[in-house]
C-alpha cells in the first residue's frame, strides 16, 4: 500500500491548471476507464470511432479544464462533455439505428450505473488495502472463504467477520454519497 494519500478531483484539477504534468497523467489515468466505458457502453461506439472520441474527449478537456466553474465537479463535468463528444460523433455518421438507440431510457441508466460505480470505486480506494482486498476477492472474483483465507493467511471463520467489517466502512464512506450502500445480505 502506497503511503501517499491520492489526491481528490480538485487538487488534481487545481495541479493540471498549474501546468503539472504528473497530475495531468492521473487525472487521464482516474477517468480513463469512465470515459472508456461511457463510450462503450453508453454509447456503443467502438473500434476506431471510440478511439477518436476518447481522444477528443480528453484533448477538449485539456484546452478546456480552465472554464470548469467547480474543480470539485470534473466527474459530471467529464461525463457531460463525453456525452456531447458521442452524440456529435454519432451525428456526423448519421446511423439512424444508432440514433433510435440513444432516444431509449438504457442510455440513462448506464450512464447512472457506470456513475454509480466510480462513487463506489472512490470509497473503495479510500479502505484500507486489507478491506479492498477481501472485497474484491468475495465480490469482484468470487472467491469462496476458504480460498480467501488460504490466500491472505487468514482463517476461513474469520473471513466473514472481516468483510462484515470492511463493509461497514464501505457504507461509511458512501454516507452522503449518490449510490445506496452495498447491503451484506
Amino acid at each position: 500500500m502506497s503511503s501517499l494519500i491520492e489526491p481528490t478531483d480538485a487538487q488534481l484539477v487545481e495541479r493540471c491548471r498549474a501546468g503539472d504534468d504528473d497530475a495531468w497523467r492521473t487525472l487521464v489515468e482516474r477517468f480513463s476507464r469512465y470515459v472508456h466505458a461511457i463510450i462503450v457502453q453508453g454509447f456503443r461506439l467502438h473500434g476506431a470511432d471510440a478511439e477518436d472520441v476518447f481522444q477528443d474527449v480528453f484533448a477538449k478537456v485539456y484546452e478546456n479544464l480552465g472554464k470548469l466553474r467547480d474543480d470539485d465537479s470534473v466527474r459530471p463535468w467529464l461525463a457531460q462533455l463525453t456525452r456531447r463528444t458521442c452524440i456529435d460523433r454519432l451525428r456526423a455518421a448519421r446511423d439512424e439505428a444508432v440514433w433510435d438507440e440513444l432516444e431509449s431510457p438504457e442510455v440513462d441508466e448506464t450512464l447512472a450505473r457506470l456513475d454509480d460505480a466510480l462513487t463506489v470505486r472512490d470509497a473503495l480506494a479510500s479502505l484500507s488495502a486489507d478491506c479492498r482486498e477481501v472485497l474484491d476477492r468475495f465480490f469482484a472474483r468470487d472467491e469462496s472463504y476458504r480460498t480467501i483465507g488460504d490466500a491472505l493467511g487468514i482463517p476461513a471463520g474469520t473471513i466473514a467477520s472481516r468483510i462484515s467489517r470492511c463493509l461497514t466502512r464501505l457504507r461509511g464512506e458512501l454516507t452522503g454519497r449518490k449510490v445506496e450502500a452495498p447491503t451484506s445480505g
